[in-house]
């Protein structure tokens, strides 16, 4: 088991979420084989440590976009954020403002965009996916924009859903989901009270706004599947690029050739990512995937990256694999369920505490130090004949 401060609030999230909750953030595709990987095969990146190298000065301030960002982190779009906790984009908004870092809004947050722009000072980032109904799409850009959205990150690896079963067994969706949601909401009365009563509405504020009408949790799946577009290629997204004049980041990118496509099409910048392990299992974790997509394309855009991301140590290895920036996604959602705006920002001190200590003991006295030289080739241990 790997402990840390994200490990100590996942605990707490599954004592305080309703299981349905509980398994949505947590779980992942199939037999959730990339979703350990995206955590073990991180673990196991090892740092070079060096020693007497007068560390006295540090910074971890860097700069994405044109953004000043306290440290090379951002939190990432988490659909359905505000049943973890009371308006909880909003509360996540205001921890990632009050620490420097952009927030990223999803597509299908609880709360709308209109309700989250305001709550912070910085501008926010905002998570598009690619749907059949190209009217909510341009809605969503046109509100983004007159939000104050500075970067949007559009999604391109949920043409179609995961297979999640999970979700079938916790109760989130297959027979008798809402009976079985609602018991669960009754065992759980702290939830029941802060986010079952008083965090409503229960919506997805984005699709409620555009629809001109409630669209709550019973028609998430079923509004999100009759979206999916697996049609869609790189053309696909040509009107969105010459409409969005600011930075635009394609995410879900886990191929080197996807990668140069990326930057043919005139991204600004992409994100590594597996969808924290929730799309098609067996893929290569990112950590795997991240090198050789850097070496392919590394200079020609910014390069982000998430899945499996858990404290400041991560953080310095996946800089040190060829990262930009990280982007954190369920690290700081256990954090939120368990204690809200003020969870979150313990989390990302903590995240910046042990930042310190890495760049520290591997000496890097500024982001730009982080590179391929503070990591080690470990060689398979030699057995000895017998």
């Amino acid at each position: 088991m790997i402990i840390s401060a994200s490990s100590d609030y996942r605990a707490a999230a599954k004592r305080r979420l309703p299981p349905f909750l509980f398994h949505y953030l947590d779980g992942g595709a199939y037999a959730e084989q990339t979703l350990q990987r995206n955590v073990s095969d991180l673990a196991d990146i090892a740092l070079r440590q060096r020693v007497l190298r007068d560390m006295a000065e540090l910074s971890l301030e860097t700069e994405l976009f044109g953004e000043a960002m306290s440290m090379p982190v951002a939190l990432a779009p988490v659909g359905l954020t505000g049943m973890f906790a009371r308006r909880g984009e909003v509360q996540a908004a205001r921890a990632a403002d009050r620490h420097g870092i952009p927030f990223t809004l999803s597509t299908v947050s609880v709360c709308a965009l209109e309700e989250v722009a305001p709550a912070i000072q910085r501008p926010m980032w905002f998570q598009l996916y690619v749907l059949r109904d190209r009217g909510f799409m341009r809605n969503a850009l046109e509100r983004a924009q007159a939000a104050g959205v500075s970067t949007l990150v559009f999604t391109v690896d949920m043409p179609v859903p995961g297979a999640r079963y999970r979700d079938a067994h916790s109760g989130m969706s297959g027979p008798h989901a809402a009976l079985r949601r609602a018991l669960q909401v009754l065992t759980h009365p702290r939830w029941a009270w802060d986010v079952g009563v008083n965090g409503r509405p229960h919506d997805l504020g984005n699709i409620s706004v555009y629809r001109g009408e409630s669209t709550g949790l019973a028609d998430y799946i079923g509004w999100l599947g009759s979206n999916f577009d697996p049609s869609i290629s790189w053309k696909d997204l040509q009107w969105i690029r010459e409409f969005w004049k600011g930075p635009m980041v394609i995410k879900g990118i886990l191929d080197p050739d996807d990668a140069r496509e990326a930057v043919r099409f005139g991204a600004d910048g992409i994100v590594v990512s597996n969808h924290g392990g929730r799309q098609l299992d067996g893929v290569l974790s990112t950590a795997r995937a991240l090198p050789p997509i850097a070496d392919a394309v590394q200079g020609d855009l910014k390069i982000l990256v998430d899945s499996g991301i858990r404290t400041g140590l991560d953080v310095v290895r996946m800089l040190a694999l060829g990262a930009d920036t990280v982007l954190l996604g369920r690290a700081f959602v256990y954090a939120l369920a368990t204690h809200g705006e003020v969870g979150v920002g313990n989390l990302l001190d903590l995240i910046a505490r042990e930042m310190r200590v890495a760049m520290t003991l591997t000496g890097a006295r500024c982001i730009a130090d982080i590179g391929p030289d503070a990591l080690v080739r470990i060689a398979p241990l030699a057995v000895p004949p017998r």
